[in-house]
């Protein structure tokens, strides 16, 4: 016990009578040996005061090392440019599953100048995860590093931009604890400098961890089931479609998250070597008479709506399909009468993703005189 007082009293004293700035943790150094570099292009060279790396186009993966719980920092010269730079961690790369944080420093100052969100199956799904819950405004500079620290913990994080002595978010991370490797990316066609990367294993003492709540949406469909995955021109030829349902086999079930939507990306890989990007998302309807009901509901990226194998409604609601700043995050943002008939109804959202999320919910606005029946 007398060894590690001394040592923190020796720490103390570099740092504040000396003003030494002691740092822990593992120094990744900035060379082949030690990362995985998969860029257009890169340079390592001293930009700025710091030795760096530049990468255009690309990411690094620190080599021969498993996250589970700890600290990463990194420093980035950010440009004032649409790009996503950013650390994934506890990545299982078969899986295509990680944790994600990233900033938009075509954002600066914005509430969405930056974002936390879990890569499901190759997909960060920003479009549901978005908000106050996992975004906060931040004015970054453009003329000096920014300094990007991660504190992880079990379940929870918290982010500090520039040595801030308290959180700017915390959150609750998505996926099961388990190791996986971290990586750097985002630099776009403009490319970005990193500089000062280091990793520190010791679990972190996290700083007044108060993650934001998010109200959940009454009355959402609960649970969708989802098909395998087909090709999106096949929905063109609507003769077709019976033809279509019934060579499909079922996956499984989603459930809704975030009290807002389902996420298809829990049970379907996007990008898997298969062709298609289209699957159909079904529930089954009793109504108690024929009956005309409304209904809400909300996708990511296009649909179109068939019930009881007859097409009714098609939508996009994809990223800057509406305008140059339309997000297309997901609510219930549409809507459609369903023409019942008595007794069992399906309901088929066939739901097409590009990237941002692959999403799907809705609700009755009035469901008297209709029940969902779960699949088995």
């Amino acid at each position: 016990m007398k060894i590690v007082t001394s040592r923190f009293v020796f720490i103390f004293l570099l740092t504040i009578v000396l003003g030494i700035p002691v740092v822990f943790g593992q120094s990744i150094p900035l060379d082949t040996a030690h990362l995985n570099i998969q860029a257009r292009a890169h340079v390592i060279e001293n930009y700025r005061g710091q030795e760096a790396i530049y990468l255009q186009g690309g990411a690094i993966t620190l080599k021969d090392i498993e996250f589970l719980n700890g600290t990463i920092e990194f420093d980035i010269f950010l440009k004032e440019d649409q790009a996503f730079p950013g650390v994934f961690f506890r990545s299982q790369n078969e899986e295509g599953n990680a944790e994600h944080f990233y900033v938009r420093p075509h954002q600066s100052g914005n509430p969405d100048a930056n974002q936390a969100a879990p890569r499901i199956k190759g997909i960060t799904p920003w479009q549901l995860y978005f908000g106050t819950k996992y975004s906060f405004a931040y004015e970054y500079r453009f003329d000096d590093w920014t300094h990007v620290k991660i504190l992880v913990d079990g379940d929870k994080a918290q982010v500090f931009l520039d040595h801030a002595s308290s959180p700017n978010l915390s959150w609750k991370l998505f996926h099961p604890a388990k190791k996986g490797s971290i990586s750097i990316q985002g630099g776009n066609r403009t490319g970005m400098h990193l500089a000062n990367i280091r990793v520190d294993h010791q679990r972190p003492t996290l700083i007044d961890y108060q993650p934001i709540e998010r109200l959940a949406i009454e009355g959402l469909i609960e649970t969708w089931e989802v098909s395998d995955m087909f090709e999106e021109n096949r929905l063109n030829d609507i003769s077709t479609i019976e033809t279509l349902i019934k060579t499909r086999k079922w996956q499984g079930s989603v459930v809704v998250e975030e009290g807002t939507a389902a996420n298809i990306s829990r049970i379907q890989m996007l990008r898997n070597g298969e062709p298609g990007n289209t699957v159909f998302a079904k529930i089954e309807i009793v109504s108690d008479r024929d009956q005309i009901k409304l209904f809400e509901f909300g996708y990511s990226d296009r649909v179109v709506a068939i019930l009881n194998n007859e097409a009714i409604y098609r939508g996009t609601n994809k990223w800057r399909s509406r305008d140059y700043r339309y997000l297309g995050t997901i609510g219930l943002f549409d809507a459609i009468y369903l023409n019942l008939k008595k007794g069992k109804n399906t309901l088929l959202m066939a739901v097409s993703e590009d990237f941002g999320g692959w999403l799907i919910t809705g609700k009755f606005r009035n469901d008297s005189g209709v029940t969902i029946v779960n699949p088995d």
